[in-house]
């Protein structure tokens, strides 16, 4: 923010809906791509902004994503880390999808649990967060009931990287420890809400100028058949004005890890608007 605003853009970062400072409704079907777009529509009629770049990063980027289907009108150009567009699948529901690829431990499966919450409550808020963001393990997380998290907080390095702080992850707990974790695992109990919403948008394109970047350590672009999707075409099928910039040695918070780098990105993209 600092980075583009310095070159004269405004710019704005809101906590979505049951993070940070926002509003947490507790009920998981208060979290639909309608709900979260219908936030951020709101934000920018309140700032009276008719249209915007837009960047996104994980579920960020999923709601990117969504934003610029559903309302294309008022973004000029999107930047998006790490996830791309996962056009819907008319046939089979995400869950669905999930568990038969990757099995029941997968963590987007274990997440539709109610007792997801109780299970992360166990854990120190400041540990998981660490463990989540310097892992460079491009393998599916998985995570099976008898050991939980402990896979994870026990290869969590005690030496930090250049690119984050004690205070950085503190206050992220902080944030974590007021809300709880409810707010974040409801996104991912919507998602075959969202399936079944979607379902006249099947087969639309995203019809916005869009750069994708993702890190090749970056978890998600070692989900199975994600390289092939974007690299044989497939990508570009359903993001017609499309660029793909594929960094080496980023995982998967490469917003954090390669910060400079990403900022030159979203400026040398959205300059040309």
């Amino acid at each position: 923010m600092l980075s583009l605003s310095s070159l004269g853009y405004r710019a704005i970062a809101p906590d979505l809906r049951g993070y940070g400072e926002t509003d947490a409704p507790p009920c998981a079907s208060s979290y639909t791509a309608f709900h979260i777009v219908g936030d951020l529509l709101g934000l920018l009629d309140a700032l009276s902004l008719d249209k915007v770049f837009l960047v996104g990063h994980d579920w960020g980027a999923i709601i990117a994503w969504y934003l610029c289907l559903f309302r294309p009108d008022r973004i000029k150009a999107l930047v998006n880390l790490s996830v791309v567009f996962n056009p819907r699948n008319p046939s089979t529901k995400p869950i669905e999808t999930l568990r038969a690829m990757l099995g029941d431990d997968y963590y987007m499966c274990r997440f539709q649990e109610p007792e997801m919450e109780e299970e992360f409550g166990r854990a120190e808020t400041a540990t998981l967060i660490k463990s989540f963001l310097l892992t460079r393990d491009p393998a599916p997380p998985r995570l099976p009931k008898e050991i939980g998290f402990a896979a994870y907080l026990n290869v969590t390095p005690t030496t930090l990287p250049s690119w984050i702080t004690d205070e950085d992850i503190n206050y992220y707990a902080t944030k974590f420890n007021h809300t709880g974790f409810t707010g974040g695992l409801n996104y991912y109990r919507c998602l075959d809400l969202n399936w079944e919403l979607t379902g006249p948008w099947t087969g639309s394109q995203i019809k916005v100028p869009v750069k994708f970047i993702v890190g090749d350590l970056d978890l998600t672009y070692h989900i199975p058949g994600i390289k092939e999707y974007i690299n044989s075409g497939g990508f570009k099928k359903v993001v017609p004005d499309l660029e793909v910039v594929v960094m080496e040695g980023a995982a998967h918070f490469i917003n954090q890890e390669k910060a400079q780098e990403i900022s030159s990105h979203i400026y040398d993209f959205i300059k040309k608007f």
